[in-house]
């Protein structure tokens, strides 16, 4: 575990080394494309077509709509890499009077803590290993959503609605370096009693992070004399990623009913390790599937992430084979509080990267108007 934090520590580094002399990142502010609940995690990611709870502001702010007559809240939090990250997320969705508009906030963090910094650990003077030398710092991504979603038609046979958010996102490593970034997300959902429909633009109009930085003297002539680039103000940019979903729910009876959705994230910031990569536009399939019985208990599964990598049984690396990586979920509803889990491979099918994930929706009344 260690090692893993010195490796990320020399990562961070890197990152903030091209920062200085970059522009446009291929992946930039990853962090706010994790996901939001263990419904949305269980179904690999598939939900802009189908999120109508509090979550909605992540997933599709147009599906807050759907939150009416009493506020919302859902929490979740998830460690990965033995511990190592930490990923947490709260929403809240409170509908407005005229049971059409409703308003939500959302705040993510993502971060690793107790990282060891290592610049000073070799003595300048005697060129010997101190370990007394080496403290820890932290690194974190925060991002917070000011949600709105409105129903624009509402109809037993159609709804139509439309939402947006405006994104703030702030993040730190250490003393070292921070950001500010801006950015603005639009979304539209279509439904019926079977199908929906789900589009969202995130960082529609791209999102700027403005990066300081605050290396001392000192810290700069080691970051100099081991060969590394010192980073100044620079601005990192999020290109725009368009979102399609498409969900059908097949009701067999009164007691169980089957969701499935399909989502394809559009990207344009150049070719990515995905199932159709080209230059600059690169698609990534999300697909879920959801057991729904009497609107109680729901059993979930999911496949995302398809990328080309090395075969684990060659010894050559030279092989490559498709691999994904599968989700499973469930979800128990017990008057007005939701209880979901998910169990997903953070790698892929055969990687035992496993993490397990909970989070809960609380109803803040049990009174509902009519």
């Amino acid at each position: 575990m260690k090692r893993l934090k010195i490796i990320l520590l020399f990562t961070v580094f890197c990152g903030m080394s091209k920062l200085g002399i970059s522009q446009f990142r291929t992946y930039s502010n990853e962090f706010m494309n994790i996901g939001a609940g263990a419904r949305g995690l269980g179904m690999g990611g598939a939900q802009v077509s189908s999120a109508t709870d509090a979550t909605a502001g992540y997933w599709n702010p147009a599906g807050l709509s759907y939150v009416r007559d009493i506020p919302s809240i859902s929490a979740m939090h998830a460690s990965y890499f033995s511990g190592i990250g930490k990923y947490d997320f709260l929403a809240g969705a409170i509908p407005l009077n005229d049971d059409k508009r409703t308003l939500g906030i959302t705040a993510i963090r993502f971060g690793v803590d107790d990282i060891p910094n290592t610049l000073f650990l070799v003595d300048p003077q005697t060129g010997q290993l101190n370990y007394n030398n080496i403290s820890a710092f932290s690194s974190a991504d925060y991002g917070f959503l000011l949600s709105y979603g409105q129903m624009l038609k509402n109809t037993p046979d159609m709804q139509i609605s439309l939402g947006g958010n405006v994104k703030i996102l702030y993040r730190h490593v250490g003393s070292f370096a921070n950001a500010i970034g801006l950015g603005i997300d639009a979304g539209l959902m279509i439904r019926t009693p079977t199908w929906r429909v789900g589009v969202v633009a995130r960082d529609l109009t791209t999102t700027y992070n403005a990066w300081t930085f605050n290396f001392t003297d000192k810290e700069k002539e080691v970051l100099y004399l081991t060969n590394n680039d010192i980073p100044t103000k620079s601005t990192e940019l999020t290109q725009p990623r368009l979102i399609l979903g498409g969900a059908y729910n097949f009701v067999f009876n009164e007691k169980f009913s089957l969701l499935a959705e399909t989502n394809l994230d559009v990207t344009f910031d150049g070719k990515r390790n995905t199932l159709i990569s080209s230059d600059p536009i690169s698609i990534d399939p999300h697909l879920g599937i959801e057991g729904n019985i009497l609107d109680k208990v729901f059993v979930r599964a999911g496949i995302s992430n398809f990328q080309r990598g090395l075969a684990d049984s060659d010894t050559t690396n030279q092989k490559r084979v498709w691999i994904f990586q599968p989700s499973l979920g469930a979800g128990f509803k017990l008057g007005n509080v939701m209880i979901d889990y998910a169990f997903t491979n953070l790698a892929n099918q055969s990687n035992p990267l496993y993490t397990h994930i909970f989070s809960l929706r609380v109803d803040l009344e049990t009174r509902r108007r009519y």
